[in-house]
């Protein structure tokens, strides 16, 4: 079975396993106070262009996610998600659990608009019982999304406008922000991100490193007390060099968006073959994830050979399906795929 499901099925980038195998015998300070997490915290900085952002380490983007959400948040207030969002659709209702409810907005092709924010921020003040109601406080976004779409500079800039406007933190989820930022014509880097939002994080787990996220605050105010969050979230690593060492050897000379680059190449060439053939898809994606609309019959004969998602159905005879690379996606795996997607 050749897989294609998700991002996240390899284990590690040969250099991470070569620096944890070399350091392994090393004594270093724990919870992330050791110099492999500092030298992490200054590579990244550099790549903000931000020395006093708050860089922290965490394990998963669910834990990521939640403990950003309730160091933002207010026990009366929600955070503002599209309706296809990670934390809206695919986190066990991880954000509720804390205390605090996903206010989702409808999406298209992944992303919402300024605009849709701001008219939810006025329909809440001008409501004479609004103090009944959840107070929206943070805006969550994902970049790349979860249908592989980007934000651009345009689009993320009017998002952090009206987030400012209305005093709302802005938090963009990077598990993939790595696919994002290999897009040159999206034309928004690590500094750009950091720029326009108050929060963000460099995902790992889905871009070569065995596990690991890095937190990113820009907001003084959001990054004072993160670190008891963090604990209280059950996601202060002990080992927590760990997290650090693979961030040096991902963001050090450029291993991370060259991985990233690799996969969404690969993921361009998966496109071109369903679109050869005339398939359409849900949305146009210039990143790792692609969603072909596929005749069921056609589905069927290619799950035999590969592992991929089913995401939706959209009629009796048709589904949306979700081919995914990675960054040690084989170009001779992808041969094979485009073979078979010619001679459906």
């Amino acid at each position: 079975m050749i897989r294609f499901e998700n991002d996240y099925a390899e284990g590690a980038h040969p250099k991470i396993l070569e620096m944890l195998t070399k350091t392994n015998a090393e004594q270093t300070p724990g919870y992330g106070m050791d110099a492999y997490c500092e030298r992490a915290r200054e590579i990244i900085r550099g790549l903000c262009k931000n020395e006093r952002a708050g860089v922290h380490f965490l394990v998963g983007g669910t834990q990521a996610n939640a403990a950003v959400i309730s160091a933002g948040l207010r026990p009366y207030q929600g955070v503002v998600s599209p309706d296809t969002g990670h934390i809206a659709v695919h986190e066990t209702g991880a954000v509720e659990a804390y205390g605090h409810k996903v206010l989702t907005i409808p999406s298209l092709n992944g992303k919402i608009t300024a605009g849709q924010v701001e008219e939810m921020c006025r329909a809440h003040l001008a409501d004479n019982s609004r103090e009944h109601t959840v107070q929206p406080g943070m805006v969550y976004i994902s970049q790349a999304t979860e249908l592989g779409t980007l934000y651009s500079r345009e689009e993320l800039t009017a998002l952090s406008s009206v987030c400012r406007r209305y005093g709302l933190y802005l938090f963009v989820d990077g598990a993939r922000l790595g696919y994002a930022v290999a897009d040159r014509g999206c034309g928004l880097g690590f500094a750009d991100i950091a720029a326009l939002c108050d929060v963000f994080y460099i995902g790992g787990t889905k871009l070569g490193a065995l596990f690991g996220e890095a937190v990113v605050i820009t907001n003084e105010a959001l990054d004072r007390d993160f670190r008891y969050i963090i604990k209280q979230h059950g996601g202060m690593l002990a080992k927590g060099r760990l997290l650090g060492l693979q961030f040096c050897a991902l963001l050090e000379d450029g291993l991370y968006l060259e991985l990233a680059g690799h996969a969404v190449s690969q993921a361009l060439r998966i496109r071109d073959a369903f679109a050869a053939k005339g398939f359409e898809f849900i949305c146009d994606s210039p990143t790792n994830q692609q969603f072909p609309i596929l005749p069921d019959a056609a589905a069927e004969k290619l799950s035999k050979k590969y592992a991929y998602s089913h995401w939706t159905k959209t009629d009796e005879t048709h589904s949306v399906v979700r081919f995914c690379t990675s960054w040690a996606t084989k170009p001779s795996d992808v041969d094979e795929l485009i073979g078979d997607i010619a001679a459906l």
